[in-house]
């Protein structure tokens, strides 16, 4: 079932809100808990770490964000007026 414009928007809205913090909490706490595990991590390894985690979180939700910064296709057409 293909979601609506205005309801991809509150969801794009509500996952940036809400979902986005607590996937930087989760992140923040298994890379304390690879700390605990191994240690330090090599300042290179650590990096590519956090850029990956930093991307991969897009991907679930990719349908969600396409288009949302486009205007609303089903809006009717704004009067030119000139």
């Amino acid at each position: 079932m293909a979601l609506g414009y205005k309801t991809r928007k509150r969801l794009a809205f509500l996952i940036l809100l809400v979902g986005l913090p607590l996937y930087v909490v989760l992140v923040i706490g298994v890379m304390g808990l690879i700390y605990d595990r191994f240690g330090q991590l090599p300042v290179l390894l650590e990096f590519v770490l956090y850029i990956i985690l930093g991307i991969v979180w897009v991907f679930p939700f990719r349908s969600v964000f396409r288009g949302v910064a486009k205007p609303d296709p089903d809006a009717p057409p704004e009067d030119e007026g000139v």
